[in-house]
């Protein structure tokens, strides 16, 4: 029992790092969010009341609840930490860091050349700012034969000379030992020396980071729970009526069974997941991330779907939306405020099991190197898995949120059970539309080609956000390529809004 007890503590370390990170950044948001209410309150008692009742009163009260359940798991668990404090002092040296070009002039020497032809030159300092322990690289370059000391002639101590050609950058990477190179941890100078007759003008690129680069995950967490409750409260402001109809659909379908099956459902698999011998030799991982992505979608889609045909179709039939419609509400603010209510119960099944899920990944894979008597991977080893993943949940995020859209275009005309069917058949084209696009061009029989580029037009291309096989192997993906997608997320969805908007102009609700 005692030889157990470290390994215990220190898996349990590895693993709950990551998440305490998440946790920080969700706290910081969570202080962020409570000084900007206090702010209000100073100026506007009104404004400060009506935000409180509209988090308290909507989707952002369980979400709230989920965010701080995750600071609380933090604060827990910072005593069991090994060196918090260092990590945390690298989130206040993040604007201190980066990638730094100077440019330097080093003057031709004025002296005669000596009998050996070699003409010598001065010693030009050349000024820099940057801790030794976050060096990453140096970079320089210039147009003649030039040298780098790391210390001036008349320094004592070991140096490195650098010598950069004619043309040809120079990427020097220190060594662990580079500390002994310098005069101090703050380097203030490199010391160049022209090796030619002329001038020369080059450039010196300096590219710094923390010691602990995951804290970026802290301000990133942070920064985006501040924007979705910003969110939200500015769609309340700017649209109240459609918004009244969001927040009635969103906690009518929250109290519906089909809402507390899918969560349940999700939370249970995602737990089983991690335990399931994969037979994959050491990478069950990125199976369990394709695996778990994929139980996210289909679980979030089934409650859009369900939400769309029991909070569109079925008020239709029943008559209930033509009571709403005699008050001073639109047919489109009706459409609108169905589409985010139904927008926002995703976004809150995609947070709790979003959340879980990294909280899986991070476990899996000390718990896969303690299966296959692997050395213990470093708490960086489960921080990196964890956001490799997160572009793959906003992905599917989108595509759930393209899918649901359809949905409520469909629930205008059609009851719950007929949309069940067309949207599967939706998923299953938009997901097969690059292959039949392909097919059809390599037939060249023109009624074939026309039929492949029909559904090409009219069905989303799912595929777009089918990179789950990238995000499972730990492939980083693009910001420009989640930037396209989220473009083509707003372009479909207000396109099938659109659709939904003409259906349901010309819709008899008596």
């Amino acid at each position: 029992m005692i030889l157990s007890t470290p390994l215990v503590l220190g898996t349990l370390v590895t693993w709950i790092t990551p998440i305490w990170l998440l946790g920080i950044g969700a706290g910081l948001g969570l202080v962020v969010l409570l000084t900007s209410w206090a702010l209000i309150a100073v100026f506007s008692r009104r404004l400060a009341v009506s935000t409180a009742r509209s988090v308290r009163e909507g989707i952002l009260w369980p979400i709230l609840v989920v965010v701080f359940l995750v600071s609380l798991i933090s604060l827990i668990a910072t005593s069991s930490l090994r060196n918090p404090t260092e990590i945390l002092s690298s989130l206040t040296k993040l604007p201190q860091v980066g990638t730094t070009q100077l440019l330097f002039t080093l003057p031709g020497p004025d002296a005669e050349p000596d009998s050996d032809g070699y003409i010598p030159a001065e010693e030009t300092p050349q000024e820099v700012n940057f801790r030794l322990k976050e060096l990453q690289r140096i970079v320089i370059e210039a147009p003649g034969n030039i040298t780098v000391r790391t210390r001036s002639e008349d320094e004592k101590g070991k140096t490195k000379i650098l010598r950069v050609a004619a043309g040809e950058p120079l990427t020097w990477f220190p060594p662990v030992q580079a500390g002994s190179f310098f005069p101090g941890e703050e380097v203030t100078h490199l010391y160049l020396r022209n090796l030619g007759t002329t001038e020369v003008n080059g450039t010196v690129t300096i590219v710094t980071e923390v010691p602990y680069p995951e804290v970026r995950g802290i301000v990133v967490t942070a920064v985006l729970i501040a924007a979705l409750f910003l969110i939200y409260l500015v769609i309340q402001l700017v649209a109240p009526k459609a918004a009244a109809i969001a927040l009635s659909t969103a906690k009518s379908e929250i109290a519906q069974p089909m809402f507390l099956v899918a969560v349940s459902l999700g939370i249970f698999l995602l737990l089983i997941f991690v335990f399931i011998p994969y037979n994959t030799f050491g990478e069950d991982v990125k199976v369990l991330k394709d695996t778990g992505l994929t139980t996210i979608m289909i679980l979030s889609l089934l409650v859009a779907v369900y939400a769309s045909g029991t909070s569109v179709a079925e008020e239709i039939d029943g008559r209930t939306a033509l009571t709403v419609l005699s008050k001073p509400v639109s047919r489109r603010q009706f459409v609108l405020g169905k589409f985010m209510g139904i927008l926002w119960l995703v976004l809150l099944v995609f947070v709790i099991l979003g959340i879980l899920f990294l909280f899986m990944i991070s476990y899996k894979v000390v718990y896969d190197a303690r299966e296959t008597t692997n050395p213990e991977p470093l708490w960086q080893d489960c921080y990196l898995e964890m956001v490799s993943t997160v572009p793959g949940l906003a992905l599917v995020f989108m595509e759930t949120v393209v899918l649901a859209s359809l949905s409520v275009a469909i629930s205008t005309r059609l009851p719950l059970l007929p949309n069940f069917v067309i949207m599967f058949s939706i998923y299953v084209l938009g997901h097969l539309t690059p292959l039949i696009v392909h097919s059809a061009l390599l037939k060249e029989f023109e009624p074939v080609v026309f039929v492949g580029w029909l559904i090409a037009c009219a069905i989303p291309v799912l595929d777009h956000f089918n990179i789950q096989a990238a995000v499972a192997a730990g492939v980083d993906v693009p910001l420009d390529y989640l930037g396209w997608s989220f473009v083509y997320c707003v372009l479909y969805s207000a396109m099938a809004l659109l659709l939904a908007l003409t259906l349901f102009e010309d819709r008899d609700l008596a």
